[in-house]
């Protein structure tokens, strides 16, 4: 009870967050005004933002990893990892808490006015877990800078039916977990605790519609349809969700493509779904031209290596109007490939 009255304390008193810019990242320089993403001469490398998962924090070392893994597929890369708190533990305590409303705000704020991003002609994005569809969310919500290819590794695109299960000490995890349980759809909870924000269980939908802070909205279910959501969404020239096939963390782990699960567990796939027949955020338009991507790996949640990202930075980052898919990414043979968890 102590801890759960100190949690409420915390939420009460959100604090002002700000970004700043990390001290290691390799600076890129100004674009020529005269580009455009038909210009193939400028070899520099657009940039890459990073948002992590629930649990995790800017300052983690896998997530350093990662960013100095993309420098070495596309030397000259500039990097940057999408923080709510220059303090790494409150970075870490903002993805329970906060509502995710004004976080993506404060995201687009931050990245508009870098004095590097907001200078390059596009960006390309990583999104790990819940980090996925909140860079998503960046895109249909504001998308300056723009991102060009959007890469999702087990992110909850159709939300979560269960919440996951804290690690045996986590009393932060614990606290928050107790404030979803007792009153998912109280606007209290919706506004406060992260993952009740995408959590969509289809025995629920009717309040799910009503109260859904974040999801609902940004996944245009709704009547009302958001037309600048889908515009923003068919502006990527990729979009590329990477499902986890042993992925026990992620409930459906489906979720991470897109599909329904219903409460018997039957499977709609994205393509059977209205949300694509209809096209409410633009996943037909990419698709229809060959810019959406389904993808696998192997291993549970987060259980990445070396290997998978080296493959992935090849095949969907890189420089300024290159084409897709033009045998540029060949998969990189390493002699030794570094096996990583990261944190959901």
């Amino acid at each position: 009870m102590a801890i759960l009255t100190h949690l409420l304390t915390l939420l009460s008193a959100t604090p002002l967050l700000y970004a700043a810019i990390l001290p290691t990242q390799n600076p890129l320089p100004p674009p020529n005004p005269s580009s455009s993403s038909s210009n193939n001469d400028d070899e520099t490398p657009l940039p890459v933002i990073i948002w992590h998962g629930l649990g995790d924090n800017y300052a983690a070392d896998g997530l350093a990893d990662v960013a100095s893994l993309a420098e070495k597929i596309h030397p000259g890369t500039f990097t940057y990892i999408i923080r709510l708190d220059e303090d790494a533990s409150s970075d870490r305590t903002a993805t329970f808490f906060g509502n995710l409303t004004l976080q993506i705000d404060q995201v687009c704020s931050d990245l508009a006015s870098h004095p590097i991003l907001s200078t390059a002609p596009a960006v390309d994005a990583l999104g790990f877990s819940q980090g996925g569809q909140f860079l998503r969310g960046y895109v249909e919500r504001c998308n300056n800078p723009p991102v060009r290819s959007l890469v999702t590794f087990g992110s909850q695109h159709n939300g979560i039916s269960e919440f996951q299960t804290c690690s045996s000490g986590d009393w932060v995890c614990k606290g928050a977990q107790g404030l979803l349980r007792s009153n998912t759809w109280s606007a209290f909870v919706q506004s406060r605790l992260v993952p009740a924000q995408y959590f969509r269980d289809p025995a629920q939908l009717d309040s799910y519609l009503e109260f859904s802070n974040f999801l609902a909205d940004i996944n245009n279910e709704r009547a009302l349809k958001n037309a600048t959501y889908k515009a923003n969404m068919e502006k990527l020239e990729r979009f590329t969700m990477v499902l986890f096939e042993d992925d026990e963390t992620v409930v459906p782990k489906e979720s991470g493509w897109w599909a329904e699960v219903d409460e018997e567990g039957k499977v709609t796939e994205l393509r059977d779904r209205d949300i694509y027949k209809e096209n409410w955020v633009g996943l037909k338009g990419l698709d229809d031209r060959g810019a959406l991507k389904f993808e696998t790996t192997e291993g549970g949640h987060m259980q990445l290596s070396s290997k998978v990202l080296k493959k992935t930075f090849k095949e969907n980052f890189g420089r300024l109007g290159r084409k897709f898919d033009d045998g540029e990414a060949e998969v990189i043979e390493s002699e030794e490939e570094a096996e990583w968890q990261l944190e959901l």
